[in-house]
């Protein structure tokens, strides 16, 4: 059963993802800054995140917001974590892979998630409880038991160069077990992907909670695992994080664990 939240974050998905493609065919005219070296933001981020806000607002009005381009607004156990565009990086160079990510958190935990990739219209959705549907059917991650043949997704953060050479142990490490690994650009679709059985599995150092908070409940409610690179379970604060089924995480964890960092690992 769909549950009035999710209808809620859907309706303001679709407005934000109407934005995106309404400016495509312009990206050379956006005004695009950097907010810090690397991490761009553009007038369309902007656009799409007041469209979701705009619609979250007008159903919860008590409820707080994290957003990645705004921050936080107000104070609530309840909180809704938005990225508006994850890909941007992808959208300006007219690479058709990115997506918007909504999620509820209740006193921390993820109890709602959207994430609407505009250009293939895929909707992912899950409730707490209720599982996780890709455009109304019930998705599960992937029955692999091992790295063995696994695909696995991953991200090379740009906030997080000092760990560079860790992941790159980390991913050669993986390589030398899987079948391939894919860098795609938008975590909260790669977690949506694992969620969905596309992938295996997925790890990334240094997220921010709208990267993952959408994605880490459809894991979960396709019948995966989430946690940091020391096992920990919950969203992590580290933004360092492991998802797939239960068997290609732990498999995972072994291969990371091993090449990690200390600081990573305490994270």
């Amino acid at each position: 059963m769909t549950r009035p939240a999710v209808n809620v974050a859907v309706r303001a998905a679709r407005s934000a993802g109407n934005v995106i493609l309404r400016y495509m065919n312009r990206i050379d005219g956006l005004n695009v800054v950097e907010k810090q070296r690397m991490d761009f933001a553009s007038e369309v981020d902007r656009l799409a995140e007041a469209e979701i806000v705009k619609e979250l607002r007008r159903a919860y009005p008590t409820h707080a917001i994290l957003a990645e381009e705004g921050g936080a607004i107000g104070k609530s156990p309840q909180v809704w974590v938005i990225d508006p565009l994850d890909g941007t990086h992808n959208y300006l160079r007219g690479i058709p892979h990115f997506s918007v990510s909504i999620a509820l958190l209740d006193k921390g935990e993820p109890v709602y998630a959207v994430v609407f990739d505009p250009l293939r219209d895929e909707l992912f959705t899950a409730s707490k409880g209720d599982g996780a549907y890709l455009n109304d059917r019930r998705i599960r991650v992937s029955k692999r038991e091992n790295l063995a043949g696994a695909m696995i997704a991953t991200g090379f953060p740009y906030r997080q160069r000092a760990h560079l050479e860790s992941q790159l142990a980390m991913t050669r490490s993986l390589l030398s077990q899987a079948e391939d690994i894919r860098r795609s650009g938008s975590a909260a679709l790669d977690l949506a992907y694992t969620a969905a059985g596309r992938y295996d599995g997925f790890f990334e150092i240094g997220l921010k909670p709208w990267d993952m908070a959408a994605g880490v409940l459809l894991v979960r409610e396709a019948g995966g695992k989430y946690c940091d690179f020391a096992g920990r379970d919950g969203i992590p604060e580290s933004g360092n994080i492991v998802a797939g089924n239960v068997h290609v995480t732990k498999a995972m964890l072994e291969a990371i664990s091993a090449q990690a960092t200390p600081a990573l690992l305490r994270a």
